[in-house]
Order: structure tokens, then C-alpha cells, then sequence
């Protein structure tokens, strides 16, 4: 006899599961923000009339949002980890600007000779000084006006912005109150041309900056120990402490690093424009915060993303309708927060 078909489990499945699939839309929605650059990108390359002039612009937006970015890189970690508001980052500019002038002018010899070794070591050495040194001013700011006003964001904007105000009449007393014209060193100087379109030699450099700046910090930040400390600080940091870890060491080791990335960005943006003022980091200040809100509290991509989406806009716009392009970035940010009220790419919850 054959042996009696065994009967299934009352609870096993009837049927196998269904495997559903994502719509393409919901596919796509994580990575519509990385889609944004290339897609303004062709935009720009169909709203403008000449190829030539599409490039030109192109690459000048790019090299503007990489010198926003290496600004705005260290403020939107201070902001997302300390939730702090700091106006004052705008002197941290201004500090670096000026310290690396007075470093280049130093160095005139170096600058002016017909050497790309010997100018980019003259630039180095400038970039280095004013991280040096606005490091140790934000790490001042940090423990003299900052500390005694976490947690209360109207106290934070008001001695942030006292801070900022002294700090430029700090600027004023060491080095006066004129503009200084600053050239860029001989071999920077300049332009190439490429497929009809003039490129400027020291705009290819800040891309070429900015970019690699962006590589390092993903990679410190997602590859590295202390990157994962700064990141779960960002999400949790009451559960940072709690696994043994200083948390308020690791505010002020973000906050140093933020105010020298600021003066890197300083000296970047002074052989950018060719002339520092006191008030050079003020003004920078409004781009700098639409990026960090617009890209996301505390996330570098996010940063990164919307530092290039505003270099391109600003560009784009001035040269197709000039009296757009003071409120072309306004208009973005209202634009993209509607789309995504936390950012492009968030990584914290708002704070309640």
C-alpha cells in the first residue's frame, strides 16, 4: 500500500508571496536630487543660445559652487551636530581671506614667478596659514560666545551676529578699512580655450579643489571611526555619550574644522574675485545659508549638491535675465523646500 499523502500545516502559506514592484517613480525619488545638477546642466545648455557660452558659464558655476561648498561644507556639520545658527561663520571668511593675502603678498616672488610648483606652493602656504588660523579663532568663538548659548537659537543669532560685527572691526584695525587687490599667482593667471569656449585657469583649479575636498570628507566621514562618531552625533547624541564617546569634544573638533574649512574658502573666494573687503564673508553669508538648507542640516552631499545647483543657477540666470539673478537662489531654495521641506538630502529630524 502506498503511504498516505501527509496532510500541510494548518498555518503554512497557501500560495507563494507576490513580488511587487516599485513604480518607476518611487525608484527614481532617491536619487531625483543627484539628477538635479546634470539635469540644469541641460537646461542651460538649451536656453543658451551658443555652445561656447553654454561651457563658459558651465564651468563657472561649477568652480563658484565649489568655493560655496568648501564654505558652507563645515557650517552645515556645526549645524546639523551643535544645532547651532552661526552668523559669525561669515568672519572666518573674512580672517582667512585676509591672512592668506597678507601671506601671498608676502610671498610676491613666488607668486609672480613663472612656475606652477612654486605657485602652488605659495598657495599652499597661504591656505595653510588661514586655517591655522581661523581654526584657532573658531575654536575662541566657540568656547567664549557659542557655549553659553546652546540651545536657545534667538541668543545664538544675536551674539553670532555681535561676533561677526567685531570680528570685522577687528579686520579694520589690522589691515585698514580699503579694498587690497590681490592678483593670482603668473601661471594661474589667464585662460584655455576648449571646443571654442575660454576657461579660466584658476576657476578648472577650484573645481578641481572642490572636488577632491567632497571625495576626501565622504570618504572621512563613511570610512573612518571618527566619521562615524560625528555621524551618529549628527542622528543621536545622547546615545554617543552614552557609549563613552566626549560628545562636546567631538562639537568642538567639528566646529574648529568648520571655521578652517571657512578659511580655506576665504582665500579660495579672495583670488576668485581678485579683491577682499571686512565685510567680504557677510556678504557671501546668504549663499552660503541657502545651501545649507537647501542641501539638507548636516549632510556633506546634500551640501555638495546644492552648492553646485546655486553656482549654476547664479550663472545661468545672470547671463540670460541679469535682473533675475539676485532672487534666481531665493526663488530655488522656496522652490526645492517645497518639494522637500527637510532638504535635498537629509540626515537629522528637525528638532523639537
Amino acid at each position: 500500500m502506498s503511504p498516505a499523502p501527509q496532510q500541510a500545516p494548518q498555518n503554512a502559506p497557501q500560495h507563494a508571496p507576490t513580488i511587487t514592484h516599485l513604480p518607476l517613480s518611487e525608484r527614481l525619488k532617491p536619487w531625483l536630487p543627484v539628477l538635479l545638477v546634470p539635469v540644469l546642466i541641460v537646461a542651460g545648455y538649451f536656453a543658451i543660445p551658443q555652445t561656447s557660452s553654454w561651457l563658459t558659464l558651465t564651468v563657472s558655476g561649477l568652480a563658484m559652487g565649489m568655493m560655496i561648498f568648501v564654505i558652507a561644507s563645515g557650517m552645515t556639520l556645526v549645524f546639523g551636530l551643535m544645532d547651532v545658527i552661526n552668523f559669525g561663520h561669515g568672519a572666518f571668511i573674512s580672517f582667512g581671506a585676509f591672512v592668506g593675502t597678507t601671506v601671498l603678498l608676502m610671498l610676491s616672488s613666488m607668486t609672480g614667478a613663472p612656475s606652477l610648483f612654486l605657485n602652488l606652493l605659495a598657495i599652499s602656504a597661504a591656505v595653510l596659514a588661514a586655517m591655522v588660523v581661523t581654526g584657532a579663532i573658531g575654536w575662541g568663538f566657540e568656547r567664549a560666545i557659542v557655549r553659553p548659548v546652546y540651545g536657545s537659537h534667538l541668543k545664538q543669532i544675536l551674539v553670532t551676529m555681535g561676533g561677526l560685527i567685531v570680528a570685522e572691526q577687528m579686520i579694520y584695525v589690522l589691515w585698514g578699512g580699503q579694498e587690497i587687490v590681490i592678483l593670482r599667482p603668473e601661471t594661474l593667471k589667464g585662460a584655455v580655450t576648449f571646443a571654442g569656449a575660454t576657461l579660466e585657469k584658476y576657476r578648472l583649479l577650484a573645481v578641481a579643489v572642490g572636488l577632491v575636498l567632497f571625495l576626501a570628507m565622504r570618504a572621512v566621514l563613511r570610512r573612518t571611526k571618527l566619521g562615524l562618531i560625528v555621524r551618529a552625533g549628527v542622528d543621536n547624541p545622547e546615545m554617543v555619550q552614552a557609549l563613552g564617546y566626549n560628545i562636546t569634544r567631538v562639537f568642538v573638533g567639528v566646529f574648529i574644522a568648520g571655521s578652517a574649512l571657512a578659511g580655506l574658502g576665504g582665500v579660495m573666494w579672495a583670488l576668485y574675485q581678485e579683491v577682499i573687503t571686512a565685510h567680504m564673508g557677510n556678504e557671501i553669508m546668504i549663499l552660503v545659508f541657502v545651501v545649507v538648507i537647501i542641501g539638507g542640516l548636516g549632510s556633506v552631499e546634500g551640501c555638495f549638491i546644492g552648492a553646485l545647483t546655486v553656482g549654476l543657477m547664479q550663472n545661468y540666470i545672470a547671463f540670460l535675465e541679469p535682473k533675475l539673478a539676485l532672487v534666481s537662489n531665493i526663488a530655488l531654495m522656496v522652490a526645492i523646500l517645497m518639494w522637500r521641506p527637510m532638504g535635498m538630502v537629509p540626515v537629522v529630524k528637525a528638532k523639537g
